[in-house]
């Protein structure tokens, strides 16, 4: 076992550089952004997003409350688009580490790695953070949060389906918790992947 820093490494026999699945990203799925902005509009008017008192302040005339409405709707808008990114970034990651868990029993010198029973062995979660320590390219995408939404729902739903406390609050606390729980699954001590001994290609599709 290696250590760095505070983190433990697990120790992989020989010196070879392992080859592992390419990561296959699929891009969101396009969604006519009129109706998803029609739905965002519905989210505004049914949750009185917009204090009914400004209705009748002089300073602020029925076309202020009309723009408020519209950038609220906008604000739902990217925020539903940013959710669907992480999702699929997320459902992405985990159909990669399925892939890799294969790689590795089929691997003499990788099938114990991920043994529990052995020590120092890597988790699932260990995959993630291998893809920080590859510095893979993610557009914005927070790595754990995108895993956490994917384990939070195993379809994106669509935005009418979310209130407007879930989409400007609450996602990051849910992918977090959904994330913890997920990678204490495998019992601790969890060490990492020596980022210098996989390759693996990143092919957005």
């Amino acid at each position: 076992m290696e250590i760095v820093g505070g983190r433990k490494f697990v120790e992989i026999p020989g010196s070879d550089t392992h080859e592992l699945p390419p990561l296959l990203v699929r891009s969101a799925p396009k969604k006519r952004l009129d109706k998803v902005m029609d739905m965002a509009q519905a989210i505004v008017e049914s949750e009185d997003l917009i204090d009914d008192f400004a209705l009748g302040d002089p300073i602020a005339p029925q076309e202020e409350h009309e723009r408020r409405k519209m950038d609220l709707a906008l604000n739902l808008v990217d925020q539903y688009f940013a959710f669907m990114a992480h999702w699929q970034w997320g459902d992405s990651i985990l159909e990669w580490i399925r892939q890799c868990e294969t790689t590795f029993d089929l691997s003499r010198d990788l099938r114990t790695v991920l043994r529990a029973d052995v020590w120092p062995h890597a988790g699932r979660s260990s995959f993630v953070t291998l893809l920080s320590d590859k510095a893979v390219k993610v557009d914005g995408v927070e790595l754990q949060r995108a895993v956490g939404m994917r384990l939070t729902f195993r379809q994106p739903p669509p935005i009418g389906c979310f209130s407007n406390q879930f989409l400007f609050y609450l996602n990051h606390n849910v992918a977090d918790s959904a994330y913890g729980t997920w990678a204490g699954m495998s019992p601790d001590p969890v060490s990492s992947l020596p980022p210098e001994r996989f390759n693996f290609q990143v092919v957005t599709m």
